[in-house]
């Protein structure tokens, strides 16, 4: 008889929401990533915005803080939403990981240097840079933003996660927040956690202070 093909493993899809600024996010997913190699999941990218999250509480926040959002925030999620809006969703990935390299890892920071080089790096083109200080697909973006805070609730930052809940649904949590982003099996067992976690009807919180920055390792 002939060979019977195998079925395709279908992956388990997880939505993660990000704002390339921020380097908690960047290293939640590493993390991420490096579950897909352990579990089937597969990670599909959104975006959201820490300026749209933070507008209407400026006035409360420190002055560093509110600056780096002034000043900071918009030009680089502004041109990866372009990305997304002109050149399709898949290629939020491998642009994200090419502007956190440069932006975290290599210490750039959010310049347009180095989201101009991010996207060479991933073959995009440099026209994309013309939305930094434009605001076209703020509509996008906002929808995209609403749609994660939507899931999680209020009094959250980045990263947003949404896994597979007890029922199939889709349970949305800030976090996981971990610094260096774990490695191997220890990345497997903090999926297999969150997992677990999201399987218990009711379950909100778990929270202690951080003691640590992050880590960016290459």
């Amino acid at each position: 008889m002939p060979a019977t093909a195998e079925k395709p493993v279908e992956k388990t899809p997880v939505d993660f929401w990000f704002d390339p600024l921020c380097p908690w996010a960047w290293m939640t997913s590493r993390w991420v990533l490096e579950v897909e190699k352990f579990r089937d999941i597969k990670v599909r990218w959104n975006v959201m915005s820490l300026a749209v999250l933070n507008e209407d509480k400026l006035d409360e926040l420190p002055e560093e803080y509110r600056d780096m959002l002034e000043t900071k925030a918009w030009g680089p999620v502004r041109v990866v939403i372009a990305a997304q809006q002109e050149h399709g969703s898949e290629v939020l990935g491998d642009l994200y990981t090419a502007l956190g390299t440069r932006i975290h890892n290599g210490g750039e920071g959010p310049t347009k240097e180095a989201v101009a080089a991010a996207l060479d790096e991933v073959g995009l083109p440099a026209s994309l840079m013309e939305h930094w200080d434009d605001t076209k697909y703020e509509p996008e973006l906002r929808a995209s933003h609403k749609e994660g805070i939507d899931k999680v609730g209020q009094e959250v930052g980045t990263p947003v996660i949404a896994v597979p809940g007890a029922d199939g649904e889709q349970i949305a949590f800030f976090g996981p927040v971990v610094t260096p982003a774990p490695k191997g099996e220890a990345a497997a067992k903090l999926w297999d956690g969150t997992l677990l976690v999201a399987s218990v009807p009711g379950f909100y919180e778990i929270k202690r202070t951080r003691t640590a920055g992050p880590v960016f390792e290459n």
